[in-house]
């Protein structure tokens, strides 16, 4: 990302420390994370020290300093889904692309993560794949699935 565009995405909020959430989560967006050296970048601009946007990048779970893929994956294990299933997707997944959860695959395509409800609880087990749910997963829906995303 080139300093002009994280001028950009600074200027949208008129440079106020009370949006560097807002900021971080734009330039995640492009980025698909948090590198440190744009980080640092965002610390220099905004004057804000580079302990303070660290914590917040490493706080929330919507925001990452280590490079995801080009899909993020969330397997839902609130309680209906897991009585419903849920670790049974996670090991199906797991195995299918050779990660565990809270990691990206060799080819950057797949990032892994669980989540602890999405809402959809008749729908269970359930997936988010880039914002879409997928409901009523079965390990034998999860090849087809994944198909799906190149």
């Amino acid at each position: 990302m080139e300093s002009s565009e994280i001028n950009t995405i600074i200027n949208q909020y008129k440079g106020k420390e009370s949006a560097i959430l807002a900021i971080l989560q734009d330039i995640q967006g492009k980025e698909k994370y948090l590198p440190k050296e744009i980080l640092e970048q965002v610390s220099q601009k905004m004057q804000i020290p580079m302990t303070h946007i660290f914590r917040l990048a490493t706080f929330y779970n919507a925001l990452s300093i280590k490079p995801r893929g080009k899909h993020k994956i969330d397997v839902c294990l609130g309680t209906a889904c897991h009585v419903r299933g849920g670790n049974k997707i996670i090991d199906k997944l797991e195995r299918d692309l050779s990660v565990s959860v809270g990691e990206t695959t060799k080819d950057k395509r797949f990032t892994l993560e669980s989540v602890r409800c999405v809402g959809c609880c008749s729908l269970g087990p359930v997936a988010v794949i880039d914002g879409h749910v997928y409901g009523r997963l079965t390990q034998d829906k999860i090849p087809a699935l994944l198909k799906d995303f190149k």
